[in-house]
């Protein structure tokens, strides 16, 4: 098979992405999700799940390599609309140079209050998340979707890619509910795509 130029430079980006993301899981296993970047089709599902009509912006967790960042700048969102919370400096470096003008911030997902204590937004249109929820307890996979849905418009979703057979966390009567959006196969490894929402029955 015969590349051009710009499917060797596809080739070329995605190889760059894939080893910088196995050097982060090789440095801190516990903090990054799998092994490899979220897959194209996972990650475009994911944006195709935020309610952008609103205008308002959105607030990203976990971006890694940016591979969700990319979707959701495709659907059209300004890179000023998105605020993207990244733990690792290495990632929030790299991201910072590869999306201008996308308000990158070097902080705890975890610990909402302090990464997005210097954002001029207060409400989102929804919550994507990449975080491995499934690398930490309970109660702070809880903790996370709580403190994640206060700050979305009624309705909107808290978006979560996650990598095990069931929800990072079930459905917390009068808190959040949770529903599964899809699987995603063709992802490596294959993904579930979760939706929260506040619960407000």
């Amino acid at each position: 098979m015969v590349f051009g130029r710009s499917s060797g430079k596809v080739l070329a980006d995605r190889f760059k992405e894939d080893f910088k993301f196995i050097k982060g899981w090789a440095k801190k296993p516990g903090a990054v999700g799998a092994i490899k970047p979220t897959g194209k089709i996972a990650a475009r599902h994911m944006a195709s799940l935020l309610p952008l009509e609103t205008e308002l912006p959105v607030l990203e967790l976990g971006p890694g390599t940016g591979v969700i960042t990319q979707e959701i700048l495709a659907r059209g969102l300004a890179p000023e609309k998105i605020v993207s919370v990244e733990y690792s400096r290495e990632f929030y470096a790299y991201l910072v140079k590869k999306f201008p003008g996308v308000n990158f911030i070097h902080g705890d997902a975890f610990n909402l209050d302090q990464a997005l204590m210097n954002v001029p937004f207060e409400t989102y249109a929804g919550v994507i998340g990449a975080v491995p929820l499934l690398n930490v307890p309970k109660q702070k996979r809880q903790d996370i979707i709580v403190e994640s849905l206060k700050r979305v418009i009624p309705g909107g979703p808290f978006i979560q890619i996650s990598y095990g057979p069931n929800p990072p966390t079930k459905a917390v009567p009068g808190k959040y509910t949770v529903e599964k959006s899809d699987r995603i196969f063709r992802n490596i490894p294959p993904a579930g795509i979760w939706v929260y929402r506040k619960d407000t029955q």
